[in-house]
């Protein structure tokens, strides 16, 4: 295989115009690319090594000592991505994360209850596993869990959080709720509800009176059964009839206010086992005026049952629940002695949703013991995906943060690793009609006193839906990552608060377009995107490399840089791979210094007004100013003029020798085939120099990235 990291030289005496660029110039006139180099006018500011980074995620456990090695990490670096920031699974998969395999039980006798990692450095901590929580509730999420509310078996529960009731919330209980999808919208006038201890003495049966899913829409509220409120409730197995009438319902709620606060079967030794609210089984359907209940459910323990979800689950667990099966979240000791944090700062996560404060507390204790360098610690991993409301992650946030900041408080906490969205995330109304996620819980800080606990902003960035992506949806992604950071703003984002994209890549699920040509042009256009419109940094998804995987419509596609075989050793390098070292190496000065962002205009559109070719500016350490521009056109070249105006009037250009590094369409060609595809071309990038001045035109090749970094003068 060739050396693909070399960045291929052309001769500098070459003309701007490139051959096929002259045609096309002869029926088109050059674009103007306008920047704004007013120094009051930057929109932000960075560190390339604080700012552009990758994030590792849990590993097959079987590979992890095959990528966690110096020479494979070498050759990931070699992208330029600098800064990691560690992702933290298990609660997609509901699972109670032990990332220290060495503990205190809550009950030590059994081995059993809530688990709390040992603070204390002892010997390398390489793997760590997690524990599928044994009181679930959700029946779909990542993994192979499934909800005990519909298992058909009386002797498993689901129950509720115990740290969102009074004794550590310090204020009244947080209502709790499950809920359940009939499938379709059927007539129904009956529940059963088989209550485990503790049982709800106060509660409410609802149905969703919108057309749409509720947790997918805002536009509908939970309509209580005309016979729906229980106001005594006795616990055992109760039959509701609901209506006198058949009701027309597809899902349905049953909202739980006040707890029995009788002792689940783990006993009454531990308070945790006596809060919250817990369901055996759930059953809906008719009830007969003879008495006579039919029940419409599947009783299923695997997710052919009817599908519920809830709004916490029970973070007790026992060691027999642990498994290896899910994957290895990297030993933290493993994953700073490696290399792969270079020795910078690294953004750690801690278990918020199924975890103990004491928990996460002992994590950053043992990190700072060791002496690892931590930027910010991100709480939890996407409560939104989770369905938990605001108010229940925000008083978890609370309570983690106050245990954390015993540890050290001026370490940065924030989150809350939103799913990758494009729109606000919403919920369903509250008693105000507030369907703002964000919103609400910056409310709840702020109504506590604690907004000072909120240092940074972190959401994850999935724009695109694979199954239908195209190139057109190239010109979407700088009014997508716009728009959803001027949103977080209007929910009520403090001023100045960092803004970090903690995971990234085209969508959450692989197609042929993560390893073409387009998926290197998104990754230029979202970066430059993020910090034009004042976002603080991002991480790439994912780092460690994964061979080839079919995705949507049967193509191949992959989220790393790069192909792998089946002993992982590198064989072919993806287009983000290239667009990666453009990015870190060539528009930015690949330094620990500050880098001004400048906003940059382009009249480069087709006719139906789609912004062919973006320009992105920075202002280096180096004195250069620095201009990505991509061009989406990927059928036709571009020529641009490049001009800088500025507060005193005065227009002024790229002047003596300019830098022009180039990678696009012509360096570049993925080529499927039925077992999965490579690329060939499969780069290098093209550099040379070219001559600056008022009337130079720069040449953008079709379907490309193009870097000219220069001085500047009238």
């Amino acid at each position: 295989m060739k050396n693909l990291r070399a960045i291929r030289t052309v001769n500098a005496a070459a003309v701007l115009l490139l051959p096929a660029l002259a045609l096309a110039q002869r029926n088109a006139p050059p674009q103007n690319i306008i920047v704004d180099t007013t120094p009051s006018h930057a929109v932000s500011s960075f560190s390339p090594f604080r700012s552009l980074g990758a994030g590792i995620d849990r590993l097959r456990g079987d590979i992890t000592d095959k990528v966690m090695t110096a020479e494979f990490i070498q050759k990931i670096q070699s992208a330029g991505w600098q800064t990691v920031s560690y992702r933290q699974n298990t609660e997609l998969f509901g699972e109670a994360w032990h990332w220290n395999p060495k503990g205190k039980w809550s009950n030590s006798a059994t081995k059993e209850g809530y688990f709390v990692g040992d603070a204390t450095p002892t010997e390398m901590i390489r793997h760590s596993w997690a524990a599928p929580l044994p009181h679930r509730g959700y029946t779909q999420g990542d993994g192979d869990g499934y909800s005990r509310l519909t298992d058909g078996d009386l002797n498993t529960y689901w129950k509720s959080n115990p740290y969102l009731t009074k004794p550590f919330t310090g204020e009244a209980d947080h209502p709790q709720w499950v809920t359940l999808d009939l499938g379709s919208k059927l007539e129904i006038n009956a529940i059963r509800i088989a209550w485990a201890a503790p049982f709800a003495t106060k509660y409410r049966v609802q149905y969703w009176n919108g057309e749409r899913d509720p947790f997918d829409s805002s536009s509908g509220i939970w309509q209580t059964f005309p016979l729906g409120s229980v106001n005594d409730g006795k616990g055992g197995t109760a039959t509701l009839k609901l209506a006198s009438w058949m009701t027309p319902a597809r899902y349905l709620r049953i909202w739980m206010t006040v707890s029995s606060g009788t002792c689940d079967t783990h006993g009454s030794q531990d308070r945790r086992n006596c809060l919250g609210f817990a369901i055996s089984e759930l059953y809906a359907g008719t009830l007969s005026e003879t008495g006579e209940f039919y029940d419409i459910l599947q009783h299923l323990p695997n997710r052919q049952q009817s599908a519920t979800v809830c709004s916490s689950i029970d973070p007790w667990h026992a060691e027999t629940d642990m498994t290896e099966k899910s994957g290895d979240q990297v030993g933290f000791d493993l994953f700073y002695t490696s290399g792969v944090t270079r020795g910078l700062p690294a953004m750690i996560p801690v278990a918020v949703l199924y975890s103990t404060p004491e928990d996460a507390a002992a994590q950053i204790a043992y990190i700072k013991a060791r002496g690892y360098p931590i930027s910010y610690i991100e709480m939890g991993e996407e409560a939104d995906g989770q369905h938990m409301l605001p108010e229940d992650y925000a008083t978890l946030y609370l309570q983690f943060a106050a245990a954390i900041h015993k540890v050290d408080p001026n370490l940065k906490l924030g989150g809350p690793s939103f799913e990758g969205v494009i729109e606000d995330v919403s919920v369903w109304p509250d008693s105000e009609g507030r369907v703002s996620w964000l919103g609400r819980f910056f409310d709840y800080l702020r109504e506590h006193g604690r907004i000072q606990d909120f240092a940074f902003l972190s959401f994850e960035h999935y724009p695109y839906e694979a199954c239908n992506t195209s190139w057109s949806d190239l010109y979407r992604e700088p009014e997508y990552i716009g728009h959803i950071i001027q949103t977080y703003k209007d929910d009520g984002l403090p001023p100045d608060t960092p803004i970090f994209v903690t995971e990234v890549n085209l969508g959450a699920q692989v197609s042929e377009a993560f390893v073409d040509i387009m998926g290197g042009l998104w990754w230029a256009d979202y970066t430059g995107a993020l910090f034009a419109n004042g976002g603080t940094g991002n991480y790439f998804f994912h780092y460690i490399p994964g061979r080839l995987s079919r995705g949507c419509n049967g193509s191949w596609g992959s989220f790393g840089m790069f192909q792998v075989d089946k002993d992982f050793n590198i064989t072919n390098y993806n287009a983000s791979y290239f667009a990666a070292q453009l990015i870190n190496q060539e528009w930015v000065q690949p330094v620990d210094e500050t880098h001004r962002v400048f906003r940059a205009t382009s009249d480069a559109r087709d006719a139906f007004g789609n912004l062919l070719v973006t320009a992105y500016v920075v202002y280096r350490p180096d004195g250069q100013w620095s201009v990505m521009l991509v061009n989406k056109d990927r059928n036709r070249a571009h020529g641009v003029h490049v001009k800088f105006t500025g507060d005193d009037g005065k227009d002024r250009y790229f002047t003596g020798p300019v830098d022009r590094i180039t990678f696009g369409a012509k360096e570049y060609q993925w080529r499927a085939n039925g077992a999965g595809g490579h690329a060939d071309p499969d780069g290098p990038q093209v550099k040379s120099t070219v001559s600056g001045g008022k009337d130079a035109v720069f040449a953008l090749p079709k379907a490309s990235i193009t870097v000219l970094r220069g001085k500047i003068g009238s």
